[in-house]
């Protein structure tokens, strides 16, 4: 048992009520199940909701610096803004989804998002603009951890690779699609227009969304009080493996969020000057992202955690590289090749955090959503400003140094594991 477990079990009045995984009866949910594809197909709903709403503004910057008179830096935190909200309440909102239980409050979480949402087009000013983001933000904090709890208690071991792939999947669809969208009609009727239809699109999605998931079976409410969740927190964070964890979604994603933040300005300046609904269009390379995350349980299983890591994370490097050639289809090749190495890397570390934290599912999750989305408003100012500074390059020299630290740390997750497989006692005979 992993010292986050342990930890946990000492502070957490009620953990979530969970037959052992080798149980033969273990009614959790499995693929081909009863309730398995509508609870796959709302949280997928779910997913594409929170990325629609959470990166509306991103594809449109440009527009944005152009109605404002701001340089790209500050349009950034519009986008910035959002995932730092989110980054900053996902802690607070996975402690009540430990108490009124996982749907409640996603369904909570997303109403409020949806409703900031109708109000974002009617934002008189950049800093109105930056602080209802702020605010969408932190209301879809209570969606992603909460999500991740919820599979984790709901699905048998084995299958949670691959239902936490199916939202992220969504996630990605989510990121397509708000973009690819909002490119279009903002091309013919401005920026806020756009991502007023996101916001009727993110209605519909919710509305769904409580309609298809099933009420859950395994979940047992937790206390409120402080001093459970900050032991709860110790516990998890005082886990190597976890931290391991955290520190790896936050480096995928800085390189995601820094990329995905600027390539519109790159690609509507020259040589290339697309108009504003091509540069939308680009985003539809968020389906490869579709794939590689539906698909990383299977990449584990065949290389393990840490050679899908490698695998992501090199495929990620390679797409930064590429994408420095002054060529569009080389540059679109270099999109794809990012987005395939992120989806897959997040789905890879989000699914083992599931995994290792046997208690308090919520905080180790929040923990690491909280980690990936500062990694994303990180990934989102820092590379607004070295394109500001230095151009495309300056944005792929910070995307490949986080991609370094990806592989760094998880190399010392492989030495660990080396040393701890040393000291293990040999068993007599």
């Amino acid at each position: 048992m992993s010292p986050a477990s342990t930890g946990a079990s000492a502070t957490v009045d009620a953990v979530p009520s969970v037959p052992s995984p080798d149980s033969a009866t273990d009614s959790r949910m499995t693929p081909g199940g009863p309730g398995y594809r509508r609870m796959s197909f709302a949280l997928f709903l779910a997913g594409v909701a929170t990325f629609a709403l959470l990166y509306s503004t991103q594809a449109l910057l440009p527009l944005i610096s152009g109605e404002f008179g701001v340089a790209a830096s500050e349009a950034s935190w519009t986008v910035a803004a959002a995932t730092g909200g989110l980054a900053l309440f996902v802690l607070p909102m996975s402690a009540l989804s430990e108490r009124f239980g996982r749907r409640t409050v996603m369904t909570a979480s997303l109403a409020v998002a949806v409703g900031v949402g109708l109000l974002v087009p009617f934002a008189p000013s950049i800093g109105a603009l930056v602080v209802l983001r702020a605010v969408q933000g932190a209301a879809l904090a209570g969606l992603p951890a909460s999500a991740t709890a919820y599979l984790a208690e709901e699905v048998r071991p084995k299958a949670l690779v691959t239902a936490i792939g199916l939202f992220v999947a969504g996630n990605s669809v989510g990121g397509m699609s708000g973009r690819v969208i909002t490119g279009w009609v903002a091309q013919e009727w401005g920026w806020r227009v756009a991502v007023g239809v996101i916001g009727v699109v993110a209605v519909a999605c919710a509305a769904a969304f409580r309609l298809l998931l099933p009420a859950p079976r395994h979940f047992r409410a937790g206390s409120l009080r402080p001093r459970v969740l900050l032991g709860t927190v110790r516990a998890h964070l005082g886990d190597p493996l976890l931290r391991r964890l955290y520190a790896i979604g936050a480096l995928f994603m800085t390189v995601f969020g820094g990329v995905y933040t600027v390539i519109g300005y790159r690609l509507t300046q020259a040589p290339f000057s697309l108009p504003q609904g091509i540069v939308g269009s680009i985003f539809l390379v968020y389906l490869v992202g579709t794939v590689s995350a539906s698909t990383a349980g299977r990449l584990v299983g065949r290389l393990g955690r840490r050679g899908a890591l490698y695998l992501a994370g090199g495929t990620t490097a390679a797409g930064l590289l590429l994408s420095l050639a002054p060529s569009l289809p080389l540059v679109l090749l270099g999109l794809v090749l990012i987005t395939a190495g992120f989806f897959a890397g997040h789905a890879v570390a989000s699914s083992a955090v599931g995994r290792t934290a046997e208690h308090g599912r919520a905080q180790a999750s929040a923990l690491y959503q909280s980690a990936y989305y500062i990694g994303s408003s990180a990934g989102s100012t820092l590379g607004a400003t070295a394109f500001h500074a230095g151009g495309w390059a300056g944005t792929v020299g910070v995307g490949v140094l986080a991609v370094l630290g990806v592989v760094t740390i998880t190399l010392l997750g492989s030495r660990a594991a080396r040393v701890s497989a040393r000291r293990e006692p040999v068993p007599a005979h």
